[in-house]
């Protein structure tokens, strides 16, 4: 449209001090108002709203003709005379309510239907309708501030590790297969018939040879794709800060991460973050939280219980301990009263969800006398061995697992999490509880494939193996790995780097990656290892998530300008769809077995 009126001030930048200026503004037709011939128009754009006034005793009847066909979100460039608002009708609550825009001139650039849902925050919509017309979702006001502080954020960050000599260097979106613990996006080659690509999870490959190619301190803010299951944390395609280093171990990545982090959150939000951040080693995480992304905003910790009540003589937990599995709990401070047996019940079922087969319990009442299934089992002895090790006392309740690790401290750890919701034990002033997870099992046995997997990835330094630990004893082995949680969302994972040959060449066979498959795979990147590859370091922050929880998100898809559903469909486009079939001919594809499933 060519030669139409162009805006020479937003919507939101007129103040009392321009009152004479002619001005043009641009945006969407927000309100209108008709008050007995005067007729009220408020316009939006992304920086605000200005009131305009359309006067019939001073326009002509063909523009008071238009103004009077307006509606919600027509789209129009409006020319006049800025005034001062009667001190009657000025709005304190509007950045321009001192002023308003007396129209001469008037013209519709789009006129629009009318939207599915009221573009406003207060406004409760579904999310089914908000994605299926995520471009008018845009124009509210909450998601539209959220994405401009993720810009923010974003060159806060670029500009605080740029004052510490990294360089941003984009790595490849197309590249190969990699065994990085997730199931990747494969995209077909047209000149290389039945080859593909894989989109990337992460540029791991790539920045640990971009330090080998001696560019010494590294960063980009990383768009990654993984085809995994779906939940509040998670996108198919996400936004990762992606941070690598030569020369340096897991100090130095603490370090720049703390110094990048606290800088951007204070220049962005205004917030102090204390540093350094706490350290737990795995270890002490399981021990104590029952999860490796603990939430420290709250206490309920997890207590050792297998000297309390070993030997007790409850067969549940004598038989557990004798095959070497683990009797934990946690105390609920004032539980006894405020927890009937229905809220244990419900806390039961929430339990056997994660693979316990039961719940024990406790309750001590103001005068100390017990009550529930562990009574006849606890004696004064172990009554008061109970109160040392877990603080059980008068008026609380005692929560127990017994079963084999995994259970205990998974059950253990998602039930902490649960009953501080329901206890209201998470506080509400925003506090922002950062930590270091460190010392990781280098492997975990994998049941469904029936071998040895990594815990993060296999790219991964030992943190000391002994000779021919590798090949007899992995499970034993702690990696130089550490994780970054907040509030009880993982952040990220970082790890000192295997930069030797040999030693990666030996972590691909533990993990049963034959030679073959390894050189086939990775030949590249083990030989570039024989070239000067110095010691390393690195790390990735999923910004999507560090992003909702400084804004108070539940979700991390308020953080995304196009997130897909909880099936990783698009209801905007209707992605995934069918592809023709002159387009698989041309990849040298064929669908087989049941025909696709219709698009969404």
């Amino acid at each position: 449209m060519a030669g139409f009126p162009k805006r020479t001030v937003t919507c939101g930048a007129l103040r009392g001090v321009d009152a004479g200026r002619n001005i043009v503004i641009n945006g969407w037709v927000d309100t209108v108002r008709d008050h007995g011939g005067l007729l009220f128009l408020d316009v939006r754009d992304r920086f605000g709203i200005t009131q305009v006034v359309v006067d019939p005793d001073e326009v002509g009847e063909e523009l008071l003709e238009t103004a009077r066909k307006l509606k919600s979100e027509w789209v129009v460039a409006i020319g006049g005379a800025v005034r001062a608002r009667p001190g009657e009708t000025v709005n304190a609550d509007l950045p321009t309510g001192e002023v308003e825009v007396k129209v001469h001139g008037l013209e519709v650039l789009n006129p629009s239907k009318t939207p599915p849902f009221v573009l406003s925050d207060d406004v409760s919509v579904s999310d089914e309708v908000r994605f299926k017309y995520r471009y008018l979702d845009l124009r509210r006001p909450g998601l539209r501030r959220s994405l401009e502080l993720r810009h923010e954020f974003f060159l806060a960050l670029r500009k605080a590790l740029a004052a510490d000599d990294y360089v941003e260097v984009e790595t490849p979106m197309l590249t190969r297969m990699t065994p990085e613990g997730s199931r990747e996006y494969v995209v077909p080659s047209r000149v290389h018939p039945g080859r593909f690509y894989a989109l990337p999870q992460s540029p791991q490959v790539f920045k640990q040879l971009i330090m080998v190619g001696g560019m010494d301190k590294y960063f980009q803010i990383a768009r990654c794709l993984r085809d995994e299951d779906l939940r509040a944390d998670r996108q198919p395609e996400f936004t990762q800060l992606d941070v690598e280093l030569s020369f340096a171990e897991e100090e130095e990545v603490y370090a720049i991460i703390e110094k990048v982090s606290s800088a951007a959150i204070h220049e962005v939000f205004g917030r102090e973050v204390k540093t350094p951040f706490p350290r737990l080693t795995w270890h002490e995480s399981m021990d104590r939280f029952g999860l490796d992304k603990p939430d420290l905003r709250f206490g309920l910790e997890i207590k050792d219980l297998s000297d309390a009540l070993g030997g007790c003589g409850f067969k549940v937990v004598d038989s557990v301990l004798e095959a070497g599995g683990l009797v934990r709990g946690l105390v609920v401070e004032g539980g006894a009263s405020s927890m009937s047996r229905k809220k244990i019940d419900e806390l039961t079922a929430f339990v056997n969800d994660y693979g316990a087969k039961g719940l024990a319990f406790l309750k001590q009442d103001d005068a100390g006398t017990l009550a529930g299934p562990l009574t006849k089992f606890v004696d004064d002895d172990r009554k008061a061995k109970l109160a040392e090790v877990a603080g059980f006392g008068p008026g609380d309740l005692l929560l127990v697992v017994a079963d084999k690790a995994g259970v205990v401290h998974r059950s253990l750890g998602e039930l902490r999490n649960e009953l501080a919701r329901r206890l209201d034990l998470i506080p509400k002033d925003g506090a922002l509880e950062f930590v270091w997870i460190t010392e990781f099992p280098m492997f975990e046995w994998s049941e469904e494939e029936g071998r040895w997997v990594t815990s993060h990835h296999p790219f991964t330094m030992p943190l000391e193996a002994v000779p021919g630990q590798l090949e007899s004893d992995p499970g034993g082995i702690i990696a130089r790995a550490y994780d970054l949680v907040l509030n009880g969302w993982e952040l990220g994972s970082g790890s000192v780097r295997i930069h030797q040959r040999e030693l990666q060449q030996r972590i691909f066979t533990a993990l049963g990656i034959p030679d073959e498959e390894a050189q086939s795979k990775f030949g590249f990147f083990l030989e570039a290892f024989e070239f000067g590859a110095p010691p390393h370091s690195g790390i990735a922050l999923g910004m999507e998530r560090l992003l909702a929880l400084l804004l108070g998100k539940p979700n991390i898809r308020d953080l995304v300008a196009f997130p897909k559903t909880a099936s990783a469909s698009c209801l905007m486009t209707g992605a995934p769809a069918e592809v023709p079939p002159e387009t698989l001919a041309e990849l040298d594809l064929e669908i087989t077995g049941d025909d696709p499933a219709p698009d969404q």
